[in-house]
């Protein structure tokens, strides 16, 4: 699996190409520290912190995994905005990004930042009561959808009302908000990913999925490109400066191996959110 995942990702698990810098690495040996920006602290099930100061979660036991497989005496979370991170990574505040960012063509391009192979990719589920009416998707006619204001889920949602399945959508402000009004019957149902749906079962029991897993669809604008990527969308990965190509090669290298090894399963499972599709973040022909 290692020499064709890696060729079709364009992605480098060794070496550096001529003309690269490679000092990145060599800038975080010196320092003793990798410094990671991360935007989620506080979301279940990717990071969140104990009453001792201590890090769980996905993000964490990745960056764990990382930093022994990479040789790096230690790293450590820099906590910051979401809007931040990216800005920051440019402004050498941290080395890195881990903090469950979608590989998209838009971003690459036009953020000029570099991603590394795959290590989880997101998906939506549209979700009601046990004892909902709603068995399928054609369920949804005439239902009102919730979801979360400027997600990929919300996008969703609505390309479902486009659709015919579902008459309007109702989008919140937060997470839990949507959860909440499925509850107090102001909705029939509600379209987020599998990761917040496994944080919100915590807070809200008695909850089914409706059908399998809703994949991400690109913008109309980057679609060709899109198409074209090698992963499939919803994605995520470790995000690096563009100059950062030795760094890069070495995360890739690790989180190749932690898909070889059952790593990366091991995480997921751990935290719930493994299912089939996790191992197939590589597109295969015919795939979008």
């Amino acid at each position: 699996m290692r020499a064709p995942l890696l060729l079709v990702l364009g992605l480098l698990a060794a070496g550096v190409p001529a003309g690269a810098r490679a000092g990145c690495l060599d800038d975080i040996r010196k320092a003793g520290v990798m410094r990671v920006g991360n935007g989620l602290l506080g979301a279940h099930p990717s990071l969140w912190q104990d009453h001792d100061g201590v890090y769980h979660g996905i993000d964490a036991d990745l960056l764990a995994e990382l930093t022994r497989r990479m040789g790096l005496p230690r790293s450590e979370f820099v906590i910051t905005e979401w809007s931040t991170i990216v800005p920051g990574l440019k402004a050498r505040r941290w080395d890195i990004v881990l903090s469950d960012v979608h590989i998209t063509q838009e971003r690459e391009v036009m953020g000029h930042v570099r991603f590394s192979m795959p290590y989880f990719m997101l998906y939506d589920y549209v979700i009601v009561p046990q004892d909902s009416p709603i068995h399928s998707l054609a369920d949804l006619k005439g239902r009102t959808i919730g979801s979360v204001l400027g997600t990929n889920d919300s996008a969703t949602a609505h390309r479902l009302v486009e659709q015919g399945m579902g008459a309007a959508v109702a989008d919140y402000d937060t997470f839990g908000d949507p959860f909440l009004a499925l509850r107090n019957k102001q909705i029939d149902a509600v379209v987020v990913d599998q990761g917040t749906l496994h944080a919100q079962q915590a807070h809200f029991a008695g909850l089914r999925t409706v059908g399998g897993p809703i994949f991400y669809t690109p913008k109309p604008k980057w679609a060709s490109a899109q198409a074209a990527a090698p992963y499939r969308l919803g994605s995520e990965g470790v995000v690096v400066r563009p100059a950062c190509t030795d760094l890069l090669a070495v995360i890739n290298h690790a989180l190749e191996d932690m898909h070889e090894d059952g790593t990366i399963r091991t995480i997921l499972k751990r935290y719930g959110v493994w299912e089939p599709q996790q191992d197939h973040l590589v597109k295969t022909s015919g795939q979008d």
